[in-house]
């Protein structure tokens, strides 16, 4: 049987524990100021009641069985994408983190869970310990109830998911439908712009048109010219030919000047 000292002390009991995380509400509620199912390292610091510093010197003496239960670092994209989808910050100078924060750390319940079974100083864990071996040893010893309540806390945690995925779904979908409608006020600003547009551009191709046929008109009238323009070189070869013709018939010869005659 389990004593609250080897809680405190055995990390093989406490990983025999770890799944009864529904007796985090039955001794105090959780609230997450997150909106979502993880807590802040000061969500768990208020719960407890215990100074911040307190939780985050647990947290590096005892990082890697928290890591390996739910305690998690978030940063980057992961951190942007949570804090833009699950953050609800209020106006309180203690709550919400600042958008530029390197990393964040968050609790899984089974995580916060952990931290009861490590924290020696605080009243709200002691009472967490007390009542995880009351349950412990209820189910030693009536094993049905055991298997009853152990179905309750899976339909309770499925139920819980869902709610918090529909939460999420919901915000995306309202997130979508201000899109949307912001979309539409500026296609309708747009609408006679666009208008204009397309009646210059109808009006552009008009144009267009009229020079094409314009210029097939010049190139068919380029085209006659050129080709009255080699008959006619014909005609003034031949005309030539007949103009030597008669000047041999008549024996003309071109007139030369007198011979001595000074210039």
């Amino acid at each position: 049987m389990y004593t609250d000292s080897v809680l405190l002390e055995s990390r093989s009991a406490r990983s025999g524990m770890a799944h009864r995380v529904e007796v985090l509400d039955k001794v105090k509620a959780l609230a997450f100021s997150t909106g979502h199912a993880q807590a802040t390292t000061r969500d768990v610091a208020n719960y407890f009641e215990v100074p911040l510093n307190t939780v985050e010197k647990l947290v590096t003496r005892h990082r890697e069985e928290l890591v390996s239960n739910g305690m998690t670092v978030l940063r980057g994209a992961d951190l942007h994408q949570y804090q833009t989808d699950t953050m609800s910050v209020s106006s309180g100078p203690d709550s919400g983190y600042p958008q530029r924060r390197s990393g964040l750390t968050v609790f899984s319940r089974r995580a916060v869970l952990y931290v009861a079974m490590l924290l020696r100083d605080s009243l709200v864990a002691q009472r967490v310990r007390t009542y995880l071996l009351d349950v412990e040893e209820s189910a030693r010893t009536h094993p049905g109830v055991e298997a009853v309540r152990q179905s309750t806390e899976e339909l309770r945690q499925t139920v819980s998911t869902l709610a918090a995925g529909y939460g999420s779904l919901d915000r995306r979908v309202g997130n979508l439908e201000a899109a949307g409608a912001e979309l539409g006020a500026v296609l309708q600003e747009l609408g006679p712009v666009i208008g204009r547009l397309s009646t210059r551009v109808e009006r552009m191709d008009d144009r267009l048109a009229e020079t094409e046929r314009r210029t097939e008109r010049t190139e068919q009238v380029v085209c006659a010219m050129s080709q009255r323009l080699a008959d006619m070189g014909e005609e003034m070869r031949a005309m030539r030919g007949e103009l030597r013709g008669v000047v041999r018939a008549v024996g003309a010869e071109p007139a030369s000047p007198p011979s001595g005659t000074e210039t």
